[in-house]
C-alpha cells in the first residue's frame, strides 16, 4: 500500500491563437485554441512532473492519477481541444496540444523534468510526441492539411510511463470492426458466416485459426474501403473547388473482436463477452462504439489502418528517454499482443515491463484499488531510481 497525503486539484487553462479557415471543435472563441488542465500536487514540492493527456476526454478523474498525487507525485492531466467530442479529432492537432502542456509545465509552473504518461490510447500519443520531440518528421495531416510539428519546437520529455498502453486507434478499431458488415449504409446486410452475433447462423467460439485468419482480413479490407470512399469524396469535392468542405458519416459495427468473445485467444484474465465498454454485442451498434461518428479528415487522421501517424510500434524506435510500461493482465480493452509489440520496438536500453495479476483496463472499483496501489509503487520506485522523484514503500515484484 502506498503512502497517502492530502493533494490539491488546480484547474488552469491554456490560451493560444491558431488561424484556421474550419474549425473542428465546438465552442471555440473566434482564433484562439482554449485547453483545460489540472494540476494535482501535495504539500511538498518537486522539480517533476507527471503530464498525462488523453486524445479525447480527460485524465483528470482516473483513479491511478489521483492516487499517485496521494502517494507525492505532482501530476498535471492536460485535456485536448477535443475534450468534448472526438468526431472531427485529428491525431497531429493533439500532439501539437500535448506540446502546448509541456512548454507551460517547464515555462510557467517551473517543473524542471517532465515525465509523459500514456493511458490506454494516450501511449500512442506519448510515444508519438516524444519521437517527434526528438526527430521531427511530420509536417502535415494524412489529408495533406499543414500541421508542422517539425516547426513547432517541441520540448522532449524526460521519461514515459505507458500505462494499460496499446498500439494506436486505428489497429484497435481495425481489429474491432464487424467483417460481416458488407453494406456501410446498411448495417442489416452482413456475411453471416462472419456475423460473432449471429447465434444460429454465424461462427461459435472457440473459433479455428482458420477462421481467425479469413476474418482478421476481412477487417483490415473493411477498414480500406472506407479509407478509400474517403479519399474519393475528399478527391470529389477538391474537383467541386470546395476544398474546405467536410462529409460526417457512421461507422456501424465497431466492437467486433473476437477476443472478447473468445478466451483462449491471447488468453489473459478476462472474463469472456465483455470488453473495456461493457457487453460487447451492444456496444457493437451502441452509440458509445469506437469511431461511431467521424468525418473524412479525422477518419485518415485517427482510424485509417494505411494512414494514421500516431502509431505507438512507428513511433517508440525514435525514443531515447527510460521507458516504463505497465500491462494488466486482466484488461478488456488491450490484447497482449498490442503490450508486446510495443515493449518490442522500444529501442532504448533503459526500458522496464511490469505485468499487474488482475488489474483490468480502468483500475476502477473496490476489487482494483490494490492493483492501482501497486502501478503507484513501481511507477514511484522506477522514478526514484531515475532521480525523478521519491519511491512509495515497494513490496517484491518480479520482472517480466
Amino acid at each position: 500500500m502506498t503512502q497517502t497525503t492530502n493533494y490539491t486539484r488546480k484547474p488552469y487553462i491554456i490560451v493560444s491563437e491558431e488561424r484556421r479557415l474550419t474549425k473542428e471543435i465546438y465552442g471555440s472563441v473566434g482564433d484562439y485554441v482554449i485547453l483545460q488542465g489540472q494540476q494535482l500536487s501535495g504539500e511538498i514540492p518537486s522539480d517533476t512532473a507527471v503530464l498525462a493527456m488523453y486524445p479525447s476526454g480527460s485524465p483528470a478523474y482516473l483513479p491511478l492519477f489521483s492516487k499517485l498525487a496521494r502517494a507525492g507525485v505532482h501530476v498535471l492531466a492536460g485535456s485536448s481541444r477535443y475534450l468534448n467530442g472526438e468526431h472531427g479529432l485529428i491525431m497531429e492537432q493533439v500532439l501539437l496540444d500535448l506540446g502546448a502542456f509541456v512548454r507551460d509545465a517547464r515555462e510557467r509552473l517551473g517543473y524542471r523534468r517532465i515525465i509523459l504518461a500514456g493511458w490506454s490510447g494516450g501511449g500512442s500519443v506519448a510515444l508519438t510526441y516524444q519521437s517527434q520531440a526528438e526527430h521531427p518528421t511530420i509536417t502535415r495531416t494524412p489529408s495533406g492539411e499543414p500541421c508542422d510539428l517539425a516547426g513547432a519546437d517541441l520540448i522532449p520529455a524526460d521519461g514515459l510511463l505507458l500505462l494499460a498502453a496499446h498500439e494506436g486507434r486505428h489497429r484497435v478499431l481495425t481489429e474491432s470492426l464487424d467483417a460481416s458488415i458488407i453494406d456501410e449504409l446498411n448495417p442489416d446486410r452482413r456475411e453471416s458466416d462472419l456475423n460473432l452475433y449471429d447465434r444460429q447462423n454465424g461462427p461459435t467460439a472457440p473459433y479455428s485459426a482458420d477462421f481467425l485468419a479469413s476474418y482478421r482480413s476481412k477487417q483490415r479490407d473493411r477498414n480500406r474501403r472506407i479509407t478509400a470512399w474517403v479519399r474519393d469524396v475528399l478527391e470529389d469535392l477538391n474537383r467541386q473547388g470546395r476544398p474546405q468542405a467536410e462529409r460526417c458519416f457512421v461507422v456501424h459495427g465497431t466492437m467486433a473482436d473476437p477476443r472478447w468473445l473468445d478466451p483462449s485467444i491471447e488468453p489473459n484474465d478476462r472474463p469472456p463477452n465483455k470488453c473495456f465498454l461493457g457487453d460487447p454485442e451492444l456496444v457493437n451498434t451502441g452509440p458509445t462504439g469506437l469511431a461511431r461518428f467521424s468525418c473524412l479528415r479525422s477518419w485518415l487522421s485517427q482510424w485509417s489502418l494505411d494512414d494514421a501517424q500516431v502509431d505507438s510500434v512507428k513511433s517508440a524506435p525514435g525514443v531515447t528517454v527510460p521507458v516504463l510500461m505497465v500491462g494488466h493482465s486482466a484488461d478488456e480493452a488491450v490484447p497482449t499482443s498490442h503490450t508486446k509489440a510495443v515493449f518490442d520496438a522500444l529501442g532504448q536500453k533503459d526500458k522496464q515491463l511490469w505485468t499487474i495479476t488482475g488489474a483490468d483496463h480502468y483500475l476502477g472499483g473496490p476489487d482494483q484499488r490494490r492493483n492501482a496501489d501497486e502501478v503507484v509503487n513501481i511507477a514511484t520506485h522506477w522514478m526514484a531510481e531515475r532521480d525523478f522523484a521519491e519511491a512509495s514503500p515497494e513490496s517484491e515484484r518480479q520482472l517480466i
